[in-house]
């Protein structure tokens, strides 16, 4: 999947390329191109989120953390993941479930006649994509989880 969103993020490259040539050179820019630019992006961005939590690629501000032992930084990872990420996500998921459902049901399209049709399809991704993150954050806590029961392995504490 990621070499999906790599691809999708050369094509988002290319757009922007051809978009800044077309607006600059021509002085012809054109709406469907911008708006299929932040349809990639965000595409990438919020599935891009799933899978920097999956392979434990996200940022994270470890001033002490990387000093840690394993039993420690687990415990850190599920009281995080419990009561700061959880909920933020749990909130996203709620609110989006409304937004995307009301764009279905209007059929909504760009409000440019020259722009991108199916908006909702779009819109659908915000749930999807969150809730991929959450099913994420849940293995990461019972990883977690199993670590502290099982205990680190050997040479690793």
């Amino acid at each position: 999947m990621s070499k999906v969103f790599a691809w999708a993020n050369l094509l988002l490259v290319g757009i922007i390329i051809l978009q800044v040539v077309l607006r600059k050179v021509f002085s012809n820019g054109q709406v469907t191109l911008e708006e299929l630019q932040w349809h990639l992006y965000a595409t990438a961005v919020m599935f891009g989120t799933a899978y920097a939590q999956i392979t434990n690629l996200h940022v994270r501000v470890d001033l002490f953390y990387h000093k840690f032992s394993t039993r420690k930084k687990a415990i850190i990872d599920i009281l995080g993941t419990l009561f700061l990420a959880m909920p933020f996500v749990v909130v996203v998921i709620l609110h989006s479930y409304d937004f995307a459902y009301e764009s279905w049901r209007m059929n909504e399209s760009s409000s440019s006649p020259s722009g991108l049709p199916y908006r909702w399809l779009i819109k659908s991704v915000i749930p999807l994509s969150f809730s991929l993150l959450l099913m994420a954050m849940l293995a990461g806590v019972l990883r977690n989880v199993d670590t502290l029961m099982k205990g680190a392995p050997h040479g690793t504490e």
